[in-house]
């Protein structure tokens, strides 16, 4: 008995440069997403926060007065510092989650071929 395959997987190397185009534009697709979200994170408490997009633009500080102390400003500046750190890294996170998602169907197509450098 003969195994049959789907007919997307019958279509030969047409059918395989479609499923790479739709790859492509699903993780183009993926990372637009990503792009304009807005990621937030908080330090000192919540005391200073940050929004972030995922293209990495700061769009939002916000700092409560209750941080205010003009004979204090590193501390000001390091609540600050870490509050767009943090954010920053969400949005890498959010990023590779959705880039390894968008990715996915590449390891259907390699069937055992082994690792792609950079994927």
């Amino acid at each position: 008995m003969k195994a049959r395959l789907p007919d997307e997987y019958r279509s030969g190397k047409a059918g395989m440069m479609a499923r790479l185009q739709k790859m492509q534009d699903d993780i183009k697709a993926a990372q637009e997403e990503v792009e304009n979200s807005s990621f937030e994170a908080s330090a000192g408490g919540g005391a200073v926060s940050a929004t972030v997009t995922g293209a990495k633009q700061v769009t939002g500080i916000s700092i409560s007065p209750d941080v205010l102390d003009p004979d204090d400003i590193e501390m000001l500046q390091d609540l600050v510092i870490a509050a767009v750190n943090e954010a920053l890294s969400k949005a890498d996170s959010a990023m590779e989650a959705r880039m390894a998602e968008a990715q996915a169907p590449l390891a259907g197509l390699a069937g055992g071929m082994g690792d792609f450098p950079g994927m």
